[in-house]
C-alpha cells in the first residue's frame, strides 16, 4: 500500500546495525515502543523486567546504565532516576510508612536531611540521629518501629567516615534496612553491599557523570523484591532517568576510574598542604592520619576521596574572601567533576539546617568545601595558597 507523503513522514525505519557493533551504548531517545498487539504491551508495563514500552518506565540507553552500575557495586538489581535527590526519596518513600523511624547519622548531605524532615512533618516519620562509630549507639536508638538505618560512607561535607561493617551488622542482627549514599566514595573507592548493606545511592550527577553537565541519580539493591518495590513508586512519583541523561552517565562511567584516582590524588596532596598553612584552623580530610575517620576509612577504602573541607581562620568573611581570590578553581555547587570547585556549606548545600544542626554535622561558618577536578595538582595548590594569603591578610 502507498501512504500519502503526511504519513510517510512519520514512518522512518531506524536501520538495524550488521556487521558491526556500536562501541558507545546507542541514545534510544524515544519514549513509546511499539507492539504487534495489546497484549504484549500490557505485559511490557507490568514490570520493570519486560520489554521495554515506556520509557518513563525504563528504555534501553537507561537499562544498560543500570545494568552497569548493578554490576559495579555488586548489587542484584539498579533504579537510576531523575537525580540523587529522587534516588534518595525513592528509596526512602518505597520502604517507609506512616509512623515508622529512622536511624541515620548526624553527619549527612543537606538534601538527606531536608528530605528526612520533610517524612517527618507530612508522615509522622521518627528519626534518631547517631554519630556513627559505635555500634552500641545504634543498637540503643533501635525501636520497634524502626526500619532504616541511614549513613554515607564518606559524609558530605566533613569526610566522616562511618564504621559500616559494624553498623551494618547491627542493623541486619535488628531486621532493619541499611541504606547507604556511596556519592562520594564511588564504587572505585567502597562497595557497601559487600559491607552488609542492602541499598546503595547514588547522586549520579556528582562523580559518575564527572562532567557537569548531567542530572542523575542511582540506587542498587541487594534484593530483587525491594528494587521492585522502589521502580513501582519510582514510576508513581515520576522519577525515573530520562534516556539521554542515562546517556551522559553511561559516558562518564567509562572514565570513571580514571578520574577518581586523579581527583584522590590531587585531594590527598592539597590536604597536606593545607593542615601547615597558617591560615587554616582545620582540615577535613579522611586521609589525614589526624582524622577521626582515618583508622575506619584506611579500613575499608581503597581511597579517601576526592572532596575535602576545611576552616578559614576568621569565620564566614575570611571564608567568603577566600572564595572571591581564586582564579582557577571555581566557585560553584555540586561536585566530582573535571574542574575543581569549591563552596560555603552552611550557606548552600546544608543551607537548610539551623545553627544547632550544623554544629551537630561539624559545619561552621568558616568552612569551605573543595571537590577536586582532575587538573594539575601545582595549579590548584598554587590557586588556593594565593587566595587565602589574600584573604587572611
Amino acid at each position: 500500500m502507498t501512504y500519502h507523503p503526511q504519513t510517510r513522514a512519520t514512518r522512518i525505519s531506524a536501520p538495524v546495525p550488521e556487521g558491526g557493533t556500536p562501541v558507545s551504548v546507542p541514545l534510544h531517545q524515544s519514549s513509546i515502543y511499539a507492539f504487534d498487539d495489546h497484549t504484549a504491551l500490557a505485559t511490557a508495563m507490568a514490570g520493570p523486567e519486560g520489554d521495554f514500552a515506556y520509557s518513563a518506565y525504563s528504555s534501553p540507553t537507561t537499562r544498560a546504565l543500570e545494568n552497569v552500575m548493578a554490576d559495579l557495586e555488586g548489587g542484584a538489581a539498579a533504579l537510576a532516576t531523575a537525580s540523587g535527590m529522587a534516588a534518595i526519596s525513592t528509596v526512602l518513600q518505597s520502604i517507609l510508612r506512616q509512623g515508622d523511624h529512622v536511624v541515620a547519622q548526624k553527619a549527612l548531605y543537606g538534601g538527606a536531611f531536608a528530605a528526612l524532615r520533610d517524612l517527618v512533618e507530612r508522615w509522622g516519620i521518627e528519626i534518631s540521629y547517631v554519630g556513627g562509630e559505635d555500634p552500641a549507639e545504634v543498637e540503643a536508638a533501635i525501636r520497634p518501629t524502626t526500619r532504616i538505618l541511614y549513613l554515607e560512607t564518606i559524609a558530605n561535607p566533613t569526610g566522616h567516615v562511618s564504621d559500616l561493617p559494624a553498623l551494618a551488622a547491627v542493623a541486619r542482627s535488628a531486621g532493619l534496612v541499611t541504606v547507604v549514599d556511596n556519592t562520594f566514595a564511588t564504587p572505585m573507592l567502597c562497595r557497601p553491599l559487600e559491607h552488609g548493606a542492602d541499598v546503595v545511592v547514588h547522586s549520579a550527577t556528582k562523580y559518575l557523570g564527572g562532567h557537569h553537565d548531567v542530572v542523575g541519580g542511582v540506587a542498587v539493591f541487594a534484593d530483587v523484591d525491594r528494587y521492585r518495590a522502589a521502580w513501582a513508586q519510582a514510576t508513581r512519583l515520576g522519577s525515573t532517568a530520562d534516556p539521554f541523561s542515562s546517556w551522559l552517565v553511561l559516558r562518564g562511567v567509562k572514565t570513571l576510574p580514571l578520574r577518581v584516582r586523579q581527583q584522590c590524588d590531587n585531594s590527598l596532596r592539597v590536604a597536606r598542604r593545607l593542615a601547615a598553612h597558617p591560615a587554616v584552623a582545620a582540615v577535613h580530610h579522611p586521609g589525614l592520619p589526624d582524622h577521626p575517620s582515618h583508622d575506619r576509612a584506611s579500613r575499608f577504602l581503597s581511597g579517601y576521596g576526592g572532596t575535602l573541607a576545611f576552616d578559614v581562620r576568621g569565620g564566614v568573611d575570611a571564608a567568603h574572601a577566600f572564595m572571591r581570590a581564586l582564579r582557577l578553581v571555581l566557585v560553584a555547587g555540586s561536585l566530582g567533576g573535571t574542574e575543581t570547585v569549591v563552596m560555603h556549606p552552611a550557606t548552600t548545600s546544608h543551607r537548610t539546617l539551623d545553627a544547632h544542626e550544623l554544629r551537630a554535622a561539624g559545619i561552621g561558618q568558616g568552612l569551605v568545601r573543595v571537590s577536586f577536578g582532575i587538573e594539575h595538582h601545582e595549579d590548584l595548590w598554587a590557586d588556593i595558597e594565593q587566595a587565602l594569603d589574600s584573604a587572611t591578610a
